[in-house]
């Protein structure tokens, strides 16, 4: 009841500019929390610090090591190249990493990239079960030149798999607002490594859950 009352107080009226939380170089304020109410979209702010959060938990014993990449690198890296993401990464070797977030936000949609490096997969997870396996093509092309360039080690293509994952295989959302909690939650889960079993019936305790865990900058 406490937290309820809580995440009510989140939600209500408020100076929207008001911080809320602030923690990664990162602030959330109330405007950005109320983007966690039903039906509404999760804009950047909220799903660059939950990832921030993933990679958080993910240094405690027991978990796999990930990092997440920002909303913002996947449209860098398509619209100006490698080079000017290079830099993004001069304090992370990703193959020291179990798993790669690549939140992916195209056309008023939230998507996700999943890199295994353990596994030697990439994967594309997308709650409306559209395929992009053109998305997947790109990030490894992406891996290979930071291979190369940080390692100097050739990737080899053959020894990869990349693929969109199909709609039975993963849970689909069954609006048209859910899909960055969607995201946020098959990020959480596979950063546990443990099976996706949630629904759309989960979200909107999804979304409450959601925003305590940023308020008190900790996964419940």
């Amino acid at each position: 009841q406490a937290m309820e009352r809580e995440i009510d107080a989140a939600f209500g009226k408020g100076d929207p500019d008001e911080i809320m939380s602030s923690a990664f170089k990162l602030r959330v304020t109330r405007q950005d929390i109320h983007t966690l109410m039903d039906l509404c979209w999760l804009n950047d702010e909220i799903i660059n610090f939950y990832m921030c959060l993933l990679v958080e938990r993910s240094k405690k014993k027991g978990y796999p090591a990930v990092h997440a990449f920002s909303t913002f690198f996947y449209p860098k890296l398509i619209s100006a190249g490698y080079d000017t993401v290079r830099r993004w990464t001069r304090d992370v070797d990703l193959f020291k990493k179990d798993l790669i977030l690549v939140p992916i936000h195209s056309r008023r949609h939230w998507t996700l990239v999943v890199i295994d490096i353990r596994k030697k997969t990439v994967k594309y997870f997308d709650s409306m079960g559209e395929k992009k396996d053109i998305i997947c093509e790109i990030l490894f092309k992406y891996l290979q030149k930071e291979s190369q360039e940080k390692r100097n080690l050739q990737l080899t293509f053959s020894e990869w798999t990349l693929r969109s994952m199909e709609p039975h295989e993963i849970p689909q959302q069954e609006n048209g607002s859910d899909c960055g909690v969607f995201m946020c939650k098959y990020a959480d889960y596979i950063s546990r490594d443990k099976p996706l079993t949630f629904t759309q019936n989960d979200m909107a305790y999804f979304r409450k859950k959601m925003v305590w865990e940023i308020i008190h900058q900790q996964l419940l």
